[in-house]
C-alpha cells in the first residue's frame, strides 16, 4: 500500500486528512484542531514529503523515522500534521485488514470504555454547570464528571471571583457521594495553591485534579501530587516521549494522559500508554472534543490495559465539529461500546467534504 496522495479539508479550526494509495485504498485522519491553517502549511509544505511513496504498513517506522529526520524542528505544529497523517493511515491499514483500528492495536482489552462528561466551560456559573451535567447523568448515564477550576494558565486567579471555592462544594452537594467528580486546573495555578485547591478537593471526596501547575514546570506537579492524597494527573501537552518517561518513573502524576493530536499520532500515544502500564499508572488519554479525534482515542483506550479509569468524553457541542462524519460513538449507561467497522467505523460527508479548503500532495513519480 504505496502513499500516493495526502489531501487536507479545513474548515475553521478543524483540518481532516485523507490518504490515499496508489491502488485507491483510502484512510481518513485528523490533526489537533485549532490554527488548522497554519498545521496544513506545515504538513504540505514539510511532512508529507515523509510519507509520499512510502508503505502504509510501515506507519509507526514511519512516524519514528521522520521525526529523527526532521530533529531540528521539534514544533508542536509538525506533531499536529504527522498525527493528521499517522491517524489516516491506521485507518487505512485496518480497513484493508477488515478490522476496527482497536484490535491493531492490541485487541480487545474491554469490550465497551466507560467514560466521564468533560466540561470545557470556565464561562459557565456553578448552578448551570451542576444542573446541565446532572441532566446529562440523567440522560445519557454518566456516572463520573470533570468541572474546571481557577483559570488556565492564570496564576492563581479565578475565572470568576469566588468560583472555584464555590463550585467544588456544590457539585458534590447537587450530584451526591456516589458520583465521581474530577477538577481542571488547566495549569492554572502554583505548586502552594494548588495544594490549598487540591486538599478542598479532597475534602470533598473529589476523584482526581488534573494538571494543576503548568505543563512545563514538572517538579511544581510532582509536589502537588506528593503532598495530596488525590490522584493528580497530567501529560496533555507533553510532545516528547521522554517527558512521559521522567513523569513516569519519578511519579510527578498518579494518571498519565498522553493526547494523541499533540503527540504526533496513535502510535507515539500507545507507547505512553505502555509506559504506565509496565509502572502501574492508570492512562487516560486527553481528548478535549467532539471531533474525530474522539473516536482516535476510544480505539486506544479499548485496547490499552493501562486505560481502566473513566476516559474523557467532551460534553461541549461546538459548532466546527458537526456534519462531519456520518456517525460517531454514542454515550449509553455512561459507556461507550467497541464500534466493529473496518478502521475508526466512520465515514466523512460528502457535504463536509465539498465546503471545506482542499489541498493536495501526491507523490512524484520519475
Amino acid at each position: 500500500m504505496i502513499v500516493d496522495r495526502i489531501e487536507t479539508f479545513r474548515r475553521g479550526p478543524l483540518l481532516v486528512v485523507r490518504v490515499t494509495t496508489e491502488d485507491g485504498d483510502v484512510g481518513v485522519g485528523q490533526a489537533a484542531p485549532y490554527e488548522a491553517g497554519l498545521t496544513a502549511a506545515v504538513l504540505h509544505g514539510f511532512v508529507a514529503r515523509g510519507f509520499l511513496g512510502r508503505e502504509a504498513w510501515d506507519a509507526e517506522a514511519l512516524v519514528d523515522a521522520f521525526l529523527l529526520q526532521s530533529y531540528k524542528f521539534p514544533s508542536s505544529f509538525v506533531l499536529r500534521a504527522v498525527g493528521g497523517i499517522e491517524t489516516a493511515l491506521w485507518d487505512l491499514m485496518a480497513r484493508r485488514a477488515g478490522q476496527p483500528v482497536w484490535r491493531l492495536l492490541g485487541g480487545a482489552a474491554r469490550d465497551r470504555v466507560p467514560v466521564y462528561a468533560s466540561s470545557m466551560l470556565r464561562s459557565i456559573t456553578p448552578e448551570a454547570e451542576a444542573e446541565r451535567i446532572a441532566a446529562l447523568a440523567a440522560e445519557q448515564g454518566f456516572r463520573a464528571a470533570k468541572i474546571r477550576v481557577g483559570e488556565a494558565m492564570g496564576r492563581d486567579t479565578d475565572a470568576a471571583p469566588g468560583r472555584t471555592a464555590a463550585i467544588i462544594p456544590l457539585m458534590r452537594r447537587e450530584l451526591g457521594d456516589d458520583f465521581a467528580l474530577s477538577a481542571d486546573a488547566n495549569g492554572g495555578y502554583t505548586a502552594a495553591e494548588a495544594i490549598r485547591v487540591g486538599r478542598r478537593l479532597e475534602e470533598h471526596g473529589y476523584f482526581h485534579f488534573e494538571e494543576p501547575c503548568p505543563f512545563p514546570d514538572l517538579d511544581a506537579t510532582a509536589a502537588v501530587a506528593h503532598a495530596l492524597d488525590i490522584p493528580v494527573s497530567g501529560g496533555e501537552q507533553d510532545t516528547v516521549l521522554p517527558q512521559f518517561v521522567r513523569m513516569v518513573t519519578t511519579r510527578a502524576v498518579d494518571i498519565v494522559q498522553p493526547d494523541i493530536g499533540y503527540l504526533g499520532g496513535v502510535s507515539r500515544a500507545r507507547k505512553v500508554a505502555v509506559l504506565a502500564e509496565a509502572a502501574g499508572i492508570p492512562c487516560t488519554p486527553h481528548c478535549a472534543n467532539a471531533s474525530l479525534l474522539r473516536v482516535f482515542t476510544l480505539h486506544l483506550a479499548l485496547a490499552m490495559p493501562a486505560c481502566f479509569q473513566p476516559q474523557e468524553w467532551s460534553i461541549e457541542d461546538e459548532p466546527w465539529a458537526r456534519g462531519v462524519c456520518s456517525t460517531m460513538p454514542q454515550v449509553v449507561d455512561g459507556e461507550v461500546a467497541a464500534p466493529l467497522e473496518p478502521g475508526w467505523g466512520i465515514e466523512l460527508e460528502p457535504a463536509f467534504l465539498a465546503a471545506a479548503e482542499r489541498e493536495e500532495s501526491r507523490r512524484r513519480v520519475a
